[in-house]
């Protein structure tokens, strides 16, 4: 009897035949493309030279040419992303668009609300040309409610969040959290969202709209101090480096040998105190018996965070910091935005990657953090503006070559 050969096994990317109409803008919208994309979606991000997305316009540019098709912020940031131009503020590219839209599974945007209404391109009006249409809008404050039309950017969104509230030094002013996190955030959640969505139409054949507010999501980073005023009626108000909640002593960040490097250590709990004092050779001061439980370390923590800082100062932070980890103790060196490209994990793992651009210049963008284990995207940098124009309105849409460069010389494709 023979034995059957086993079945070949699907390598293809989990979302190999999905196509995504992207309207997002700036980043966040074109992360949730990218996310999509690395897990092998086909998708095209609307734009337009009539209004050149800000990303573009970020500098450094490649060889110091100001241009949108140059800027390396762009390549990483809209990579897994292609492009089509389409002149929004034309009837005929509204049109397009709606045909477009016709033959995607997914559309994506980041407008205020009203702002595809009044484009005509709603989720109501685009589900008449594609009725399991699964649409995400993630306007900053949702799409109802008396915030939904107000106009943020990183900054006003934190701050709307509570989040600014309980960022700063110890005793102080809030400290506005730096602003541009809340967008790659946002993309990621945004897809996942649309990966929900699209299981529930594989089990019932419906569409739906996706109302996603990018301030709720970001929310969720102050949910400890949130539960601390729900439960104890404690308004929470920064803390610098101590643990939010105070569950944890020391818990900071102290100087090393070198310029400006550091490390991080938290320690949680007797014994990885009694962890920490044996790995800085139990010195005197580390057996004082205040120091012996939490509570007294809290009481403490000034000075023994002057101490902790004497002893790492000489220290090199990733020796110190794998010796402790050796250890049980939570440390990690802090490291700089130099330091990244150069760290043997991430090299590793591929989070960042060396690619040649279409135009003639190598660059470095991100790897995809999305890793499957059966399969392995091919992610090239952030497209030219326009680089899927024929592809999408001659293939897909079936222009004729006439019609095709009537639309450009009226610079509806544009």
């Amino acid at each position: 009897m023979t034995t059957p050969a086993p079945a070949a096994v699907d390598r293809s990317l989990p979302l190999r035949g999905l196509r995504v109409a992207n309207f997002g803008w700036v980043w966040a919208g074109p992360v949730v493309g990218q996310t999509l994309g690395f897990l092998g979606a086909e998708v095209f991000k609307i734009e337009s030279r009539a209004r050149i997305d800000l990303l573009r316009m970020l500098p450094p540019f490649a060889g110091g040419v100001r241009d949108p098709d140059r800027s390396l912020s762009n390549h990483a940031g809209w990579a897994g992303n292609g492009s089509v131009t389409l002149n929004l503020k034309t009837p005929a590219a509204r049109d397009l668009a709606r045909r477009l839209v016709a033959v995607c599974d997914v559309v994506v945007e980041n407008f205020g609300p009203g702002a595809m209404a009044a484009l005509g391109l709603d989720y109501a009006e685009l589900c008449r040309v594609r009725p399991d249409l699964v649409m995400l809008s993630m306007p900053a404050a949702g799409l109802n409610g008396p915030l939904k039309s107000v106009r943020t950017y990183g900054l006003s969104l934190s701050s709307l969040t509570g989040l600014d509230s309980i960022t700063g030094y110890a005793g102080g002013p809030p400290v506005p959290f730096e602003n541009a996190f809340a967008d790659p955030f946002n993309g990621i959640m945004g897809a996942f969202a649309v990966l929900a969505a699209l299981a529930g139409r594989e089990r019932n054949g419906s569409g739906q709209h996706i109302d996603f507010s990018q301030q709720e999501a970001v929310m969720q980073l102050v949910g400890p101090a949130f539960m601390d005023y729900f439960l104890n009626g404690r308004i929470a108000g920064p803390r610098g480096n101590r643990h939010p909640l105070d569950a944890a002593a020391p818990h900071g960040v102290f100087p090393c040998a070198g310029e400006d490097r550091w490390i991080s250590i938290a320690v949680a709990s007797d014994a990885e105190w009694l962890a920490l004092r044996a790995a800085m050779g139990d010195p005197p001061w580390a057996a004082a018996g205040e120091l012996a439980g939490l509570d007294g370390r809290l009481r403490n923590i000034d000075s023994l965070h002057a101490q902790l800082a004497a002893w790492t100062r000489d220290c090199d932070d990733r020796e110190l910091a794998a010796r402790l980890q050796q250890q049980g103790i939570a440390a990690a060196p802090v490291l700089n935005i130099g330091d990244l490209l150069l760290d043997p994990h991430y090299r590793a793992r591929g989070t960042f990657i060396e690619v040649q651009h279409p135009l003639g210049f190598g660059e470095t963008i991100y790897g995809a953090y999305v890793k499957c284990s059966r399969t392995e995207p091919a992610v090239e940098p952030g497209p030219r503006m326009g680089r899927d124009n024929e592809r999408v309105f001659r293939g897909l849409l079936g222009l004729s070559e006439q019609e095709y460069s009537g639309l450009v010389d009226a610079r509806v494709i544009w």
